[in-house]
Parts: structure tokens; sequence; C-alpha cells
């Protein structure tokens, strides 16, 4: 039902700002969290929503994010597009870089995912959504600081789309295989189409929020039509 809350983590200029649009337009109040929200002045002038500064890793931060939501209205989909990451040779990775990227990535997906679920087993509806990548699937060379927090993003929303999906709330992982249009930067004539558009993918989210509890989806994997796989 359009007019309740949905929160979004991990907010920037890309994805999370096309869902904010989206949703905006389909009847939701908006939550977007971000370590900075200063960027976000001019999606919350366009949209409304309401920005809360948040560090997804860190467990009474997001504990605020969903107590200033609550004040909005009763949540219904709660969207985790945040995304740690450092990338380089095994041997040469720097120990402290790679903590956080586990920490923002996965741990900061347990944590939202908590938050999102005590609320909507208690309305006995409603969605989670995970953003995952290619890491999420294979571990490239030289991105073990990334496909380590995606693997365990995955491993985290199977578990609770099992968990979950009895008790009428539906939890969907999603695959971007592909690098995500940025928003304003000019379509390549030669190469048309050659990355995500991140309202494309938004759609996306939308529609899967919206399926029928008889025929859900748990994995949706998004590519451009020249990607190969």
């Amino acid at each position: 039902m359009a007019g309740n809350v949905a929160v979004i983590a991990g907010a920037g200029s890309g994805l999370s700002a096309s869902l904010a649009r989206l949703l905006t337009g389909d009847g939701y109040h908006v939550v977007l969290a971000a370590r900075n929200v200063d960027k976000l002045s001019l999606l919350v002038q366009e949209t409304g929503a309401l920005a809360v500064e948040t560090d997804v890793s860190d467990a009474a931060s997001v504990a605020r994010l969903f107590e200033a939501a609550d004040k909005v209205g009763a949540l219904e989909i709660a969207v985790f597009n945040a995304s740690g990451r450092t990338r380089g040779p095994i041997a040469e990775l720097d120990p402290e870089a790679v903590k956080p990227a586990l920490l923002v990535g996965a741990y900061g997906g347990f944590l939202v995912g908590q938050q999102a679920a005590r609320r909507l087993i208690v309305r006995g509806s409603g969605s989670i959504l995970f953003t995952g990548a290619s890491a999420s699937l294979k571990g490239f060379s030289g991105s073990a600081g990334f496909a380590m927090p995606k693997f365990g993003l995955r491993g985290l929303a199977q578990s609770m789309a099992r968990e979950l999906g009895p008790k009428n709330i539906h939890v969907a992982h999603f695959i971007i295989d592909g690098q995500i249009e940025p928003r304003g930067q000019a379509p390549e004539p030669d190469r048309p189409d050659r990355r995500l558009s991140p309202d494309a993918i938004a759609e996306t989210y939308l529609a899967i929020h919206r399926q029928h509890r008889s025929a859900w989806s748990f994995e949706v994997d998004l590519r451009p039509w020249v990607e190969t796989f």
C-alpha cells in the first residue's frame, strides 16, 4: 500500500536517487540514509525525502535511522545499497582498509535487515531488498576486498528470505552485473545502452516488491544487453 515508508540505506546520486524519485512518485515517504547527507540536498528538495546521517556499520546509528523513519510512517520497503570495497593484490591489501569494507558491505546489511525485519514482522508484510554485484557470485582476481562483503551479503539475504518468506515478508537480492550509467553523462553514440540505466533498475526493484507472493523472486540479475555472462 503506497503512502507508507521506504528506507534506502547507502543513498547517493545513482540507483538510490532513481529509487527515491520512483517511490516518491508512487506515493511512498522516502527516508534516505548516508554518511554525508549534504550530497543529498538536491534530491531531498526534489522528492521531499527525509535524509538521515547514518553509518550503516554502527548498530546505534542504524537504530536511530529506523527510529527516525518510524516518525514518518509505517515501514513497507527497505533497500540496502551501501557497499564497501577495496581492491588490490591479496599480498598487498591493507587489513585496515579491508575491515571497513566488510563492516559496511556485509555487517551493515545485517544491521539494516535486522531493523527492517523487526518492523515488518509486526506489520505482517513488506520487502527487504539487497543490492549485490557480479562479485556476489564470482571472486575476481584482485577483488578479495570486494567479493568478501558481497558474498556475505548474498548469504545474509538467502538466510533472511528463507526465514521471513513464511512470515509474508519478501526478501530479494539483486545482481547488478555491469556498470551503472552515471546520471547526466552523455550516452556513447557508438555503444548505446552499454551501461545499466539506474531508472530501469529502480523499476525492476519496484516490480519485485509488487510481485504476488505465489510467485516471488529471490534473486534477479540485471545486465546490459551487450554484457557477457
